[in-house]
């Protein structure tokens, strides 16, 4: 055991990998969200600073969570990707998104993606997971539609829903 390391528990030594909440909230929104740049990341909902970001990037990039490269399409941008370290923690993602949704004050928007990722179970886990190797590792994209899009119509039907129930409630207000 290095000096590195407080032990050489597996627990441990995984939390010293993605333990704060910024690298994971990063993670799921390079997972969930499609996002590969600083400043997409940069607009989490949660309010990440810059340079909690950006320190967060270079940690998560020196572990080899994430790969940094030019970006293509613009010169001064850098695009992040995934690696398989990364990508395999999807059932973790699913796992820790049913724990909250049954034992903390979630609200049905934010949650809806938890819940078809709890529902699907290890076959669409697993299927989610070989769509992000298609998208950052190169390999070949599945069939049909992807997981992402699947949740974000989820979100998109409830945030839709939510709005036309709230109409008539405001209209009550006015009068």
């Amino acid at each position: 055991m290095t000096d590195d390391h407080r032990s050489g528990c597996p627990i441990n030594l995984s939390l010293e990998v993605f333990g704060d909440k910024w690298s994971l909230l990063i993670i799921r929104d390079m997972i969930f969200g499609g996002k590969r740049h600083f400043r997409e990341l940069l607009r989490s909902q949660e309010g990440i600073s810059t340079n909690i970001l950006a320190d967060r990037l270079k940690t998560l990039v020196e572990i080899g969570m994430l790969t940094k490269a030019d970006d293509p399409s613009h010169k001064q941008k850098a695009i992040y990707s995934l690696t398989e370290m990364a990508i395999a923690l999807v059932p973790i993602m699913a796992h820790l998104g049913a724990w909250g949704r049954r034992y903390l004050p979630v609200t049905e928007e934010l949650s809806i993606r938890a819940q078809l990722m709890e529902e699907g179970g290890p076959e669409l886990w697993e299927r989610f997971m070989r769509e992000l190797r298609a998208e950052h590792l190169g390999d070949p994209m599945p069939e049909g539609p992807s997981v992402r899009q699947t949740l974000q119509a989820a979100y998109d039907r409830v945030v839709a829903r939510k709005a036309m129930e709230e109409q008539p409630a405001r209209a009550l207000e006015r009068e």
